[in-house]
């Protein structure tokens, strides 16, 4: 299922995104905490639905907040379309990331990737049933998978398990993110605003992808499957590395 949403932000209109219906408020959540125009950590935002399809398709929302908490250089910079597959459409220009890289003292155990990959699978329903749906999960250590969420964009997938974190106040908690697909340069800087150190894919990264998890600090690994995987960058935060499938 695939249907448009249009967000507004204190009644501007901010970005139109083609999503799987549902779980709205943590796609909004998500998507303006990742776009670094709100940083609020704690508490929902004041969101209105403004206008819903003949379906009962959510198709318009409107989010208030307060003027001294937007950062509105970045409210500028989006557009307003943005289409499922890739997130960085209807943007203007590339974020320019300033913040230090992520420091993080985790390790990650090659047995738990797969432990990991087997949970969310479980968990992806959309896709058993049409095929078509990717699907974005955050862990914590241990492997407790904290939120799993799916939609038919990839970048929509991760800023509804990152916006369902900062609802639920989980966001500290998360240490590792798992996509079903590839990874975009847009989703790296996703984990890196969240603070989450790990990213692992089933699919393959962009060579920019590449450069971004190298100089945030963060753990690249794709093609995480028939227990083999492929590590992009910062590997020195792994453990138990198979043999001759690891690459850097």
């Amino acid at each position: 299922m695939e249907h448009p949403l249009s967000v507004a932000v204190n009644g501007e209109a901010f970005t139109l995104t083609m999503q799987t219906p549902g779980d709205e408020a943590d796609l909004v959540r998500g998507l303006l905490f990742t776009e670094g125009i709100i940083k609020k950590w704690k508490g929902e935002l004041d969101f209105e639905i403004t206008e819903v399809s003949e379906a009962g398709f959510v198709s318009k929302v409107n989010i208030v907040i307060p003027e001294s908490q937007i950062d509105k250089s970045q409210l500028n910079k989006r557009n307003l379309l943005s289409v499922a597959s890739c997130g960085i459409c209807g943007k203007t220009e590339l974020t320019e990331i300033k913040d230090t890289a992520v420091v993080s003292s985790e390790v990650l155990n090659f047995n738990s990737i797969m432990e990991m990959f087997s949970l969310m699978n479980a968990a992806q329903s959309s896709f058993l049933k049409s095929g078509g749906s990717h699907a974005a999960a955050a862990f914590s250590s241990g492997n407790k998978m904290l939120q799993v969420k799916e939609d038919i964009g990839r970048h929509n997938a991760v800023d509804k398990v990152i916006g369902a974190l900062l609802n639920k106040e989980q966001l500290r908690e998360a240490r590792f993110m798992l996509v079903s697909g590839r990874v975009s340069y847009e989703i790296v800087t996703k984990c890196f605003i969240a603070g989450i150190p790990f990213l692992l894919a089933v699919s393959a990264p962009s060579s920019l992808a590449v450069d971004f998890a190298k100089e945030l600090g963060i753990t690249l690994v794709g093609f995480c499957r028939q227990d083999r995987a492929t590590v992009y960058s910062c590997p020195e935060r792994l453990v138990n590395r198979m043999k001759s499938d690891y690459n850097q």
